[in-house]
């Protein structure tokens, strides 16, 4: 199964949240691995796994034990989104909610909210229970997550009482503050309670044909996401067989469950194919080990699934233009600090 991602507006967001709070947000992300410098990269996805890294960092250089809270608050609404326009293009909010949840891969894989309607709605099972969530992250999507609703509905919609799986992370008066409800910790399960009377609010957007399109750019985006999963989950294959040199397109079907049709169909839709994804992970694994190893270069032709030096050597000369003792000699940070 393809790692937990994140959308880039997410991390996008948070950032300008922490600039909002005056703290060293590119810091933040260079601490949980990330590198400022790529924030606005198109179809940018950051993986979960680094959700408590960000948090640790962002709770030092803030100094605030209760920096979800308070980010939440700071950060951007999210606008401009398609989660945005199908909501606005729905006949109800009702309608809109139910269908912006069916579609939240498109904000983040670990969410997986769900609505019940009697005899109270609430939203619950926002989040994976998955062991890189944070209390921190909790809170500051929840508040996140209001805005937004807020934000759609003409400030409409209101919470009524909201429920935490995690313990209070200041006083509780600035969960009342912020909130503006009742607001309950170490629950059982998460749920985010609303008058039902919201369900029924008629979007003064509503427009049947813009909401097709939405739905159309939205399956789009779902698709394009599963197209990514797919060549993720053929890269780990072929990681973990490349050193056998058994890499075949009945090898990785095997242990992906489909068919070698099926898995060479899917992979020419994605714009791919087997060889190019072993050709792409052979040439970026060969870069790291010359430029942040001193493996030997008989190592690196193993490590890489080639069957001698000489089909290397001329594999990576094609790639890089040079020989791959020069690329080392340029780019080999260990062997220069020597």
């Amino acid at each position: 199964m393809a790692a937990l991602t994140d959308s880039g507006t997410l991390v996008r967001m948070a950032y300008q949240g922490l600039l909002n709070l005056d703290v060293d947000a590119d810091e933040v992300l260079r601490r949980c691995g990330m590198d400022p410098a790529q924030l606005y990269k198109p179809n940018l996805r950051t993986h979960f796994s680094a959700q408590p890294l960000f948090w640790e960092a962002a709770v030092e250089l803030s100094g605030d034990s209760c920096i979800g809270l308070h980010l939440g608050e700071k950060m951007p609404v999210y606008k401009g989104q398609i989660l945005e326009y199908l909501l606005l293009s729905s006949t109800t909010f009702g309608d809109g909610l139910r269908r912006v949840l069916s579609y939240q891969r498109l904000i983040s894989d670990a969410m997986h909210g769900e609505v019940t309607e009697s005899p109270t709605p609430y939203l619950t099972n926002y989040f994976s229970e998955h062991q890189y969530l944070t209390p921190h992250l909790a809170e500051a999507m929840v508040v996140s997550l209001i805005r937004f609703l807020q934000s759609v509905s003409d400030d409409k919609f209101k919470p009524t009482r909201i429920c935490f799986t995690h313990t209070a992370k200041t006083h509780h008066d600035e969960y009342q503050r912020i909130f503006k409800c009742p607001v309950e910790f170490n629950t059982q399960q998460f749920r985010l309670y609303f008058d039902h009377q919201i369900l029924g609010y008629r979007s003064p957007y509503a427009e049947p044909e813009l909401l097709s399109m939405h739905v159309q750019s939205a399956d789009q985006h779902m698709e394009q996401l599963e197209k990514r999963d797919l060549i993720l989950e053929v890269r780990s294959q072929v990681g973990a067989l490349l050193e056998s040199g058994d890499i075949t397109l009945e090898r990785i079907s095997h242990e992906l469950r489909i068919s070698p049709r099926q898995l060479r169909h899917q992979l020419t839709l994605a714009g791919t194919s087997l060889q190019r994804i072993i050709t792409q992970h052979r040439k970026s694994l060969s870069r790291r080990l010359l430029s942040q190893t001193d493996e030997s270069i008989a190592e690196i032709v193993y490590l890489t699934g080639f069957s001698e030096p000489s089909t290397f050597y001329r594999a990576f000369k094609r790639w890089e233009g040079m020989t791959p003792i020069e690329y080392r000699q340029i780019n080999n940070v260990n062997v220069q600090s020597r």
